[in-house]
């Protein structure tokens, strides 16, 4: 009798042991899957107003230029960060015609602003982030699905098929205008620092915390670089606005997380 008790209590306390496993692995399992630790803002930063333009879990926030909703097709939100896909590995449509993945745009505008992330892409490979970008002027001028608006560029600056490029056509530059300097990358693969501030009528473009471009709006050097660029046939492209800021949607595969902001007064 009492060995029956005496299994009968162990076989209890194991019962209870592994109840108290499980709920440890389930509770610790959802909050990985609630909060991505990368994206959780420190109390410094939400005292100096910064906020994340992207959650780590969803597209709120964000729409595709010229849509109401994002192409999912080319568009995926993964572990954290927001995953261009490349566009030959996306399947066409059923009779065959390829679709227009389009841009990703902050449905928010911001005119003087700090905007911090991170940004991946592979060998060979092209993206960017724009800034003050007028959807009228894209649909007007564009393609309907892609922003026309200053660029930080982001490229594989080491690929050989880019070493033709303009100096203003590298990573950091602001696009066609401003070639960047002291330009520091992490191998192709690896994650690297991104920060744009545009405070008024000056900008800067910093790339793994070193400044690389800076520049002022409504100058007259600013004037002439704009107009031997390819925006200068846009009517109104170089004016200073409250613009969207948009993730350029190039053929190449990119990542993009710790997507953060804030407005400056």
């Amino acid at each position: 009798m009492m060995k029956k008790q005496k299994n009968a209590k162990s076989e209890k306390t194991i019962h209870t042991q592994f109840l108290l496993l499980f709920l440890l692995v389930f509770i610790v399992g959802c909050n990985t899957g609630v909060k991505n630790q990368d994206e959780i803002l420190s109390k410094e930063e939400k005292e100096q107003g910064w906020v994340l333009l992207f959650d780590g879990k969803t597209f709120t926030g964000w729409r595709g230029l010229g849509r109401d909703t994002v192409e999912i097709q080319h568009w995926k939100v993964e572990n954290g960060m927001i995953h261009k896909l490349k566009n030959d590995d996306v399947p066409p449509l059923p009779n065959g015609e390829k679709i227009n993945g389009g841009d990703l745009m902050t449905i928010d505008t911001f005119e003087s602003f700090e905007l911090s992330f991170e940004w991946k892409i592979l060998s060979n490979g092209n993206s960017g982030i724009k800034y003050n970008v007028s959807e009228e002027i894209s649909k007007t001028f564009g393609s309907g699905f892609n922003a026309l608006g200053f660029e930080y560029q982001i490229l594989d600056d080491s690929a050989l098929i880019y070493k033709e490029l303009k100096p203003t056509q590298y990573t950091g530059a602001l696009y066609e205008m401003y070639a960047p300097q002291n330009v520091q990358l992490k191998p192709a693969g690896e994650f690297n620092q991104g920060r744009i501030l545009v405070n008024g009528n000056h900008g800067e473009h910093w790339v793994n915390g070193v400044k690389v471009v800076e520049f002022e709006f409504a100058t007259a050097e600013f004037d002439s670089l704009f107009r031997l660029s390819k925006y200068a046939k846009y009517p109104g492209f170089e004016k200073k606005r409250s613009g969207h800021i948009v993730i350029t949607n190039h053929s190449d595969e990119s990542w993009y997380r710790n997507i953060k902001i804030r407005r400056i007064y």
